[in-house]
């Protein structure tokens, strides 16, 4: 993924982050984020570790060491946020107080599985905090590439690895394409600058419904 396609994708997913949302960014891509909301947007943002008000990045200079979101990379504060324990901050999203969580993945099927914990014969430290995320928030995106390594598809008809959650993701982004999942089938909402529609079915093994209109660009 170039850095202009990586860039697109992640301004086009902070887009959809709404004044007066609470909303958690997963580990990996969707932490990357952050750096495209507006600072004086009024969102909460969530960490798992036990944030509430989570603030831009910040380089190991200018750190607090003791302030990391749930990655381990380092963050801020903004005016009014919270720190808790993890039993509260987990209350937060059993409780269905989160509008939208963004999760990175491994597989995403056409139908809203996730997939994005473990790679079976690969150190996997757990579940961790998707589980829950993916289950109980009230909206489940999944920002990621289109493709794996290798080039294999990585949205599918069906997941082939351990699931995370069943039916749950409504939105994916990719470096090439905005899909929606609406009643269990996946539906092309946008395509990135550059990217063809035969480009894009050669790169998603899962079929998907395509609009009669022209199709926005990101």
């Amino acid at each position: 993924m170039s850095s202009d396609a990586k860039e697109r994708m992640l301004r086009r997913a902070a887009k959809d982050i709404l004044s007066g949302m609470t909303v958690n960014l997963g580990i990996g891509l969707p932490t990357e984020v952050l750096q495209y909301v507006a600072p004086d947007m009024p969102v909460c943002l969530h960490s798992e570790n036990g944030i509430a008000g989570v603030g831009p990045s910040r380089s190991y200079d200018e750190a607090d060491r003791n302030l990391i979101d749930a990655g381990g990379a380092y963050v801020s504060r903004v005016a009014g946020t919270a720190f808790f324990d993890s039993a509260v901050s987990f209350s937060i999203v059993r409780s269905g107080r989160l509008d939208l969580t963004m999760l990175g993945a491994f597989e995403v099927a056409a139908n809203g599985d996730l997939a994005n914990w473990i790679i079976p014969g690969k150190f996997s430290p757990g579940m961790g905090g998707a589980i829950e995320l993916a289950q109980k928030a009230r909206q489940v995106a999944v920002v990621m590439m289109h493709t794996d390594r290798k080039g294999n598809p990585k949205i599918l008809p069906q997941c082939t690895l351990p699931l995370t959650a069943k039916g749950r993701v409504n939105r994916i982004y990719t470096d090439m394409a905005l899909f929606d999942v609406r009643d269990g089938t996946l539906h092309l909402v946008e395509i990135a600058d550059g990217v063809s529609l035969d480009e894009l079915k050669a790169a998603t093994a899962a079929d998907f419904t395509i609009p009669d209109h022209d199709l926005p660009v990101f």
